[in-house]
Parts: structure tokens; C-alpha cells; sequence
């Protein structure tokens, strides 16, 4: 008589119990609990002493964790630093804001933007244009005055005070519509107001009839590295669709931080490798040519 295999869940033909294990004892490692004595991580994950300090072993071999010879407790190893590194130096700007960006148009129905910060302008990197007739003029690859742009403004709320106003002596607050914000004060004013509620808006400030809404995208370090947002006519982006849209865009925001790292690594230090912000070596059909002057890493994110 032929033998009937039970059939199991999806997914778990391929689990190991002694890797799930290992992955286990790995994250019960945090910010808040930087060292874990075997007694205590067998409690926390159910498990015997006898089998914790198994894994222990074997995974100090590998250089995952390292013991501390005073307190004789655990603590993650280098390797997981060296590892982390690797994988910040594999990501990509540009891979990782994509699908974000995508779905932020497509539940937004307006044209988003993805941008960088360089001399006092957002530089505009990627955009994905809404499927409407009315379409905003905007060009990869160009530099848009940042004081008068949503993208712009919430880069600028990311950089230190004096920094701001060393761009701001250095290049002015020129007016593009009789809504461009001119005065150093009300920009500070306008940057506070940014970083207190998470996103930026561009009332008609560049553009007559347009109305865009940004948020900062920030890297493992917390610095803000990037911005994206959406944007469209001040007929389809009104007062009343004004909240909910920021929701969107500050979700999108949020979603694209986590995924460079932001409040995950905290043990990783500013020297640590940052994401790359440059263009693939071999750009795909239609990649724009980055605007002249536009730094590999962006100074002033």
C-alpha cells in the first residue's frame, strides 16, 4: 500500500529548526539589551540552557556574537557589522525608492518625484507620472530651487541652522510666484513648522497652479538623505485632499527610511557606509544624465 505524505503548510518545507533557532538568539539583541547572559536568553525563547549555549558556541565561532570575559554574558560580534556594511553598500537610491514611488502615484492618482539635495537646489532623480491628461512640467535630472519647492523645503529642514543660512547667504531666496517665501525668518519659520508636522508643501511657490507636497526620507545614520513626494494642479491637489495625500507621501517616506536602515541600526555610526546615491553603471533605456554639478553623495543631505 503506497504511503500518503501529509500535506504541511506552505513555506515550511524548507524551515530548519536550528537556523530558526540561531536567527532567534540573534534578534533577542537590542538597543536595550546589548548584552544577554545564556540563563536569560533561554528564558526569553523558551528554550534549555544547555541548547542556547550550543548555539552560542557555534555562533561565536562564526564571529556573529563575542562573550564578555568580565560579565561572561553575550553580546553581538563584529561580523554583524561587517555584514550590515555590505549590505548598505549593495543598496541603491534609486532600487529601493522605486516601488515606493510607484505606489505612492498610483494611490495618490499624481505625478511623484524623487529628490536629492545639492547647492541650494532639489535635484529631481526619478519621477512616475500620473495617468491624467493635466501632467506637471517637470524634468529628471534638474535643479529646482529648494526654498520654493515642497521636495526642496523638506530636504532644507533636515540640515543644521547655520548651514541653512550659509546657502541662504550665499544664494538668496529669489521669488518665482508672488507666494515664493523670500524672508530668512519666515523660511525658518516654514522649515520648523516642516520638521513638526513631516512633510513640506508648495503652495503655488514655483509654479502658478501647482501644488506639491514632500517628505524626508531619512538613512540609518537619521540624516536625510533624499525627498519624495507627488504633486499636480491646485484643481485636483485642493485643501481638502491636502491631509490625506500627506498621509500618503509621509507613509511612503517612512516605508523608504526603514528600508536604508533608519531607526533599525542605531549601533551603526555615521562612518559606516552610506546608501549610494549615483545612477547604476550601466543605466537602463531613457535614465536621464545626472545635472551638472550633482554629487555622487549630496553634501548638504
Amino acid at each position: 500500500m503506497a504511503t500518503t505524505i501529509p500535506e504541511r503548510a506552505p513555506g515550511t518545507w524548507y524551515r530548519i529548526q536550528a537556523i530558526e533557532r540561531a536567527v532567534a538568539i540573534l534578534n533577542a539583541f537590542s538597543a536595550e539589551s546589548p548584552e544577554l547572559g545564556v540563563t536569560e536568553l533561554a528564558e526569553r525563547l523558551g528554550l534549555h540552557k544547555s541548547t542556547v549555549h550550543r548555539f552560542l558556541v557555534n555562533l561565536e565561532a562564526g564571529g556573529l556574537v563575542e562573550r564578555n570575559a568580565r560579565t561572561a554574558r553575550y553580546r553581538l560580534g563584529l561580523r554583524i557589522f561587517e555584514l550590515g556594511g555590505l549590505v548598505l553598500q549593495q543598496m541603491n537610491l534609486w532600487d529601493e525608492a522605486l516601488p515606493f514611488l510607484e505606489g505612492l502615484v498610483r494611490e495618490s492618482g499624481e505625478t511623484g518625484h524623487l529628490a536629492v539635495l545639492d547647492g541650494g537646489e532639489a535635484i529631481y532623480i526619478e519621477k512616475v507620472e500620473a495617468r491624467r491628461a493635466l501632467r506637471i512640467p517637470s524634468a529628471m535630472g534638474r535643479g529646482y530651487p529648494a526654498h520654493a519647492t515642497s521636495l526642496g523645503k523638506a530636504l532644507l529642514a533636515g540640515l543644521p541652522p547655520e548651514a541653512l543660512r550659509r546657502l541662504v547667504a550665499e544664494r538668496g531666496l529669489a521669488a518665482h510666484t508672488p507666494n515664493t517665501i523670500t524672508d530668512l525668518d519666515a523660511l525658518e519659520t516654514e522649515l520648523q513648522r516642516v520638521r513638526d508636522r513631516g512633510y513640506a508643501v508648495d503652495n503655488e511657490e514655483y509654479d502658478d497652479g501647482l501644488r506639491c507636497i514632500g517628505a524626508p526620507i531619512h538613512d540609518h545614520t537619521g540624516q536625510v538623505v533624499a525627498a519624495i513626494g507627488i504633486g499636480g494642479p491646485v484643481t485636483r491637489v485642493t485643501p481638502v485632499r491636502l491631509g490625506p495625500l500627506a498621509e500618503l507621501v509621509m507613509a511612503a517616506a517612512r516605508g523608504l527610511s526603514r528600508r536604508l536602515g533608519a531607526g533599525r541600526s542605531e549601533s551603526l555610526a555615521t562612518p559606516a557606509l552610506r546608501v549610494h546615491t549615483t545612477p547604476p553603471e550601466r543605466p537602463a533605456p531613457g535614465w536621464p544624465a545626472p545635472a551638472p554639478g550633482l554629487r555622487p553623495s549630496p553634501e548638504g543631505a
